[in-house]
């Protein structure tokens, strides 16, 4: 299971916030968002086959990258890509592994060298 990993007690929309999961561990995948930054899993429990990242993109065309990781240590970059105005920039990473609960997952999104968001979450069982 993933779950939203919040920073000094703030969620995504800047509010306070307890952390309560309600779901079962097969609600595991999902969709968490910072800024113009989401990632997104499909797996259950502690494995990670595909993670997709989405970037979006502003009024100009633009060069658009990101790079996911994990705090254990996997990571990795994704395409670099040429993306219109007010398009999606989409790519996948592929861990295909288990990872330890409590680990987290981050991916960072690029408009040119700018970062544009930082989504966090945390590996549960």
């Amino acid at each position: 299971m993933v779950q939203p990993a919040l920073q000094g007690g703030v969620d995504a929309g800047g509010q306070g916030a307890e952390l309560v999961d309600d779901d079962p561990p097969a609600a595991a995948d999902g969709k968490w968002c910072n800024h113009s930054v989401c990632i997104q899993t499909y797996d259950e429990g502690t494995y990670l086959g595909r993670v997709e990242i989405s970037v979006v993109n502003t009024s100009q065309p633009h060069r658009i990258s990101a790079r996911v990781w994990t705090t254990n240590g996997w990571s990795a970059n994704t395409k670099v890509e040429d993306v219109a105005a007010f398009r999606t920039y989409r790519d996948q990473a592929y861990p295909q592994r288990h990872f330890p609960a409590g680990t987290r997952l981050c991916a960072e999104g690029f408009i040119g060298d700018s970062s544009v968001g930082l989504p966090c979450v945390t590996i549960t069982n």
